[in-house]
């Protein structure tokens, strides 16, 4: 475009040409669109965590020779694959840029989650959530590094609890979606996932900024093997508890595997030059204290989700809509307890307070089950208990999250968050299999009943032992 120059004092006026408007440079997003691009990551997970565990009946009537043992692999399976793949993919993420590192984890799950749709049977269902958990395995870690790269230091407690907050309002989300969907059928808990990712992946394309990596020791591949067989061969024994005894061969078998895997695990972590989960990182104190207060609270949380939606579905003859419907409340009280609450009560009172309070809110709500719901169908009762349960897991995962991560140093923020995850999913697992092996196979309604009021009871004794770390390492910050 020309435009006209006047000057009075050198002659007439002139045309020239005017500069040519600035081309919009790929990745030049704002934190805040940085954060908003990332919490895809955390949502396409917490949407389908809340979904499977909704649609979970639906499916097991489809494939008809399928036991709830069996089904409990689907959510095992999925938890198992994410915890040991977090760190490892974490740690090999650090090597390359994380935009990229991320797209491809978000192509991965939505690429998975496609081949979900289309699963015949338990066993190909399995194998694809596996590589689901792959996808998010990898896109969650380099999520938070390209979080804590954009934020100033100040300002990455917030960010982090904003993520973690978000991802609970797709959680919240999840039960309704969940329920809409399996009414139509239940593949569309999978398919939902497609055009969100490709959504995502274009974005992300045009606008994440462009993280190096750095430097990194490549991961060993054999210790992401051995903590897979532990954790797995210990959720097998916990699983197979009830069909085989306590003093079978294979239950003995496993247990021994499990502790066997597990050890010459941690023996690596402190004899090798290069560490899975380096040690050095417990010796941060907030980081410990997190993840010691994570492995408890979230094998009851595990539970929790497993629970009230086998509950609804199997004892009072709900649909999955109606159960979503239910839960709702729960989840939906998890980024509005933590974006409006928890940030003001840690600056007010310190993390060991918020998080002391919110454990004792989620056993408040799993207490109030084992008081209250009894045979007969009661809808109010379910939402009453998801209440308080909400408002606990509001307060509690974000601020471990905040706390755990705003600590560790900018080389470690990949592996340090990889860490924490890592912990909560292997405890999803474990906590899954403990209450399927609690609940067993009733055979009649009151034997449920007493089964699932037993099973709740335990859950809040053991969310109620993260207390102990969280006064230990978090009693004095404020």
């Amino acid at each position: 475009m020309n435009k006209i120059v006047r000057n009075d004092h050198l002659g007439p006026a002139k045309a020239v040409k005017a500069p040519p408007a600035p081309a919009r440079r790929r990745g030049d997003a704002s934190p805040p669109m940085v954060l908003a691009i990332v919490c895809v990551g955390i949502c396409l997970a917490n949407l389908d965590l809340f979904i499977v565990n909704v649609a979970l009946p639906n499916i097991g009537r489809d494939f008809k020779d399928a036991s709830l043992e069996d089904m409990s692999w689907i959510l095992n399976g999925y938890a198992i694959a994410y915890a040991a793949l977090l760190v490892f993919f974490g740690r090999l993420a650090e090597r390359y840029r994380r935009d990229l590192s991320f797209l491809l984890g978000v192509g991965l799950f939505t690429a998975a989650s496609a081949a979900c749709s289309v699963s015949y049977n338990v066993e190909t269902l399995i194998a694809f959530r596996v590589l689901q958990a792959a996808g998010a395995a990898l896109m969650t870690p380099t999520s938070l590094g390209l979080l804590m790269a954009a934020f100033p230091p100040a300002r990455r407690g917030a960010a982090v609890r904003n993520w973690t907050a978000i991802g609970g309002l797709a959680a919240a989300l999840g039960p309704v979606v969940g329920g809409l969907l399996v009414t139509v059928n239940w593949r569309w808990i999978f398919l939902v996932n497609v055009p969100i990712g490709i959504i995502a992946m274009l974005i992300g394309w045009w606008k994440l900024p462009q993280i190096p990596g750095h430097s990194a020791p490549r991961p060993n591949p054999g210790d992401a093997a051995l903590v897979t067989g532990g954790i797995g061969a210990l959720t097998f024994a916990i699983v197979k508890v009830n069909d085989w005894g306590w003093g079978s061969p294979g239950i003995a078998g496993s247990a021994v595997a499990a502790v066997i895997l597990l050890a010459l695990f941690v023996w690596r972590c402190f004899r090798s030059p290069n560490p899975f989960v380096d040690p050095a990182l417990f010796r941060i104190k907030p980081f410990a204290g997190a993840a010691l207060v994570m492995a408890p609270y979230s094998a009851a949380f595990g539970a929790m989700l497993l629970s009230v939606a086998l509950w609804e579905q199997t004892a009072w003859g709900w649909s999955a809509l109606k159960t979503g419907l239910a839960i709702a409340p729960g989840p939906l009280l998890v980024p509005i307890t933590s974006l409006l609450l928890a940030g003001r009560l840690i600056a007010r009172f310190g993390a060991a307070s918020v998080i002391t309070a919110g454990i004792f809110f989620f056993m408040l709500g799993l207490a109030f089950w084992a008081t209250m719901i009894g045979p007969q169908p009661e809808t109010l009762l379910v939402s009453i208990g998801m209440i308080p349960i909400g408002i606990g897991v509001g307060l509690t995962f974000p601020t471990l999250m905040g706390v755990g991560v705003a600590g560790l140093p900018s080389s470690s923020f990949a592996t340090g968050s990889g860490a924490i995850n890592m912990i909560r999913q292997a405890a999803l697992a474990v906590g899954v299999a403990i209450f399927v092996a609690i609940i067993g196979s009733p055979s009649s309604l009151m034997e449920r009943v007493t089964a699932f009021h037993r099973g709740w009871w335990i859950m809040a004794g053991v969310a109620a032992l993260g207390l102990v770390p969280n006064y230990i390492f978090f009693r004095a910050r404020k």
